[in-house]
């Protein structure tokens, strides 16, 4: 039998030369990528954020180079990372040896990059066009629900709020009656005039105050009125629970809910839980852009539908793409218009875009997109019997931004004897005819974004929609492990987000296999 040899075992070995610790990292690594991506890039707006004086503070660099690093690694933990600084070659070779503690690293992500991130990831998107990743003139659109790091129990409801506060509001407007029928019982200074608060004025946090200030002049000079004694008792039982409504109002502004702990965050259904039980969580809407699956743009948003997000979306942009294409939850008069007035071609499908061209739709003479019309008549035309339905008036429609549409409506004179009637409309009253609803505008938008998305250059925008953002928000949510946010507030949010859409584009350049954009 061979005698069995093994490699020297010399733990305790000592060495007369310091290791190189780059020589244990290849050429080709993501951490080089990284490092040298940065060093490229324009971190001015970072360093002048520190002021200058008292102790010497690690390089911010360094420490942005860590962030970006440990998030592209999947280390997301300020402990973890700073674990990493201490036994990780690759940490150990970025900060030149220097092993951080996680208070360090915590106070740099949620303070020096407060208002800084945007400006860094503008930076990266910078270096990828240079570098002819990006063209920067097509963009996708499109939005997903990340849950908050607040208490999933933690809510307030408009609803709740709206209610709690009309009930308070019954009674302290029943409270002041009854001290208005002390007037009669007052001294000279208070005379016959009803109190202040009593009348046209609304009853708020303010009016309870003053009318506490008032109760208790009056207790001054009848000390031992038993009715006074109550009114002020009660009086100071409301007020904070008045207070406490007109906060939680302030706080949800046009929201229907927000989470205590984080009162950015609203409740939002999430897809995961959608098929379980249907539990609403408090999440953040993320706005998200890419083009050849590098993320060009993002920002985060409380509002849960995606259509009212576009235009601050838009705006926080560096730059202006040419094409924006996003999926049926954006199509809207409002952000057509908007679209139309940055001059960007907008790939924007609207709702039932699909819908219209099938058999059953086109078939369908309850559909108003099938009805004719007559533009010298302004009348429509029913497709059943072919019978015309004349203008009666409009109105204006706001949407939840404040935009107003003008619809306008138009109805037939007589469907009580048509044949069709229980395919056209649902009512069953003979004496109700065929009504429809028509936003010009829209309809014109419409006929423009058709032409457009079936175009062969639409066509092949629609292709690359699916497997452009939609593979990124996966990537960011599953290969990166982007399923909860760590941080509360919507600016630490943007932090977060903004260090996960830089690790994502680094990721993806580090691999050097991504096709150049033309």
């Amino acid at each position: 039998m061979a005698k069995v040899v093994f490699k020297p075992y010399l733990k305790d070995q000592m060495t007369f030369l310091p290791i190189d610790l780059s020589t244990l990292i290849p050429e080709n690594h993501m951490v080089r990528v990284i490092d040298k991506a940065i060093d490229s890039m324009n971190t001015k707006p970072l360093v002048e954020t520190y002021k200058g004086g008292g102790t010497s503070a690690y390089h911010p660099v360094m420490m942005l180079k860590v962030l970006v690093y440990a998030y592209a690694d999947k280390i997301f933990s300020s402990r973890n990372i700073a674990k990493a600084t201490r036994e990780n070659v690759n940490f150990l070779w970025l900060t030149g040896n220097v092993q951080l503690d996680f208070m360090t690293i915590n106070r740099f992500r949620s303070q020096r990059l407060n208002g800084i991130i945007e400006k860094i990831f503008e930076e990266v998107i910078m270096l990828l066009h240079r570098e002819k990743y990006v063209t920067l003139e097509k963009y996708f659109l499109d939005g997903t629900k990340v849950e908050s790091a607040a208490n999933k129990y933690s809510w307030v409801w408009g609803k709740n709020t709206k209610r709690y506060k009309a009930g308070l509001q019954e009674k302290v407007a029943k409270l002041f009656k009854e001290i208005d029928t002390l007037n009669d019982q007052e001294d000279v200074e208070f005379g016959k005039a009803d109190l202040p608060e009593v009348g046209s004025k609304p009853i708020d946090s303010q009016a309870i105050a003053d009318t506490v200030v008032k109760i208790n002049e009056r207790l001054t000079k009848k000390p031992k009125d038993k009715k006074l004694i109550k009114a002020q008792k009660l009086m100071k039982e409301y007020l904070p629970k008045m207070q406490k409504y007109e906060k939680q109002e302030e706080v949800l502004e046009k929201r229907k809910s927000y989470s205590k702990t984080d009162i950015d965050a609203t409740f939002m259904r999430m897809k995961d839980d959608h098929m379980k039980n249907g539990q609403l969580k408090p999440a953040y809407n993320v706005q998200m852009g890419t083009e050849n699956q590098f993320i060009t743009g993002f920002s985060i948003h409380s509002d849960r539908c995606d259509s009212v997000t576009v235009k601050d979306h838009i705006e926080s942009l560096s730059f202006k793409p040419k094409d924006i294409i996003t999926d049926a939850g954006y199509g809207s008069e409002e952000n057509y218009q908007y679209f139309e007035s940055k001059e960007i071609t907008a790939y924007v499908k609207y709702g039932t875009f699909h819908k219209e061209k099938t058999e059953k739709w086109k078939n369908d003479i309850s559909k108003v997109q099938n009805f004719k019309y007559d533009t010298t008549t302004d009348t429509y035309y029913c497709p059943g019997m072919n019978r015309p339905l004349t203008f009666k008036n409009e109105s204006i429609v706001r949407s939840d931004n404040g935009y107003a549409s003008t619809v306008r409506r138009y109805e037939c004179e007589k469907c009580s004897d048509c044949p069709h009637r229980s395919k056209c409309m649902k009512s069953e009253n003979p004496a109700t005819n065929r009504q429809i609803q028509i936003n010009k505008k829209l309809v014109e938008y419409k006929e423009n974004v058709n032409a457009l998305l079936t175009s062969e250059k639409g066509r092949e925008l629609r292709k690359l929609r699916s497997v452009e953002v939609e593979s990124v928000f996966g990537n960011v949510k599953w290969n990166l492990g982007l399923r909860r946010f760590t941080l509360r507030g919507k600016q630490k949010v943007k932090i977060e987000y903004g260090l996960w859409a830089i690790a994502h584009n680094m990721r993806k350049k580090a691999r050097g296999i991504i096709p150049k954009a033309a």
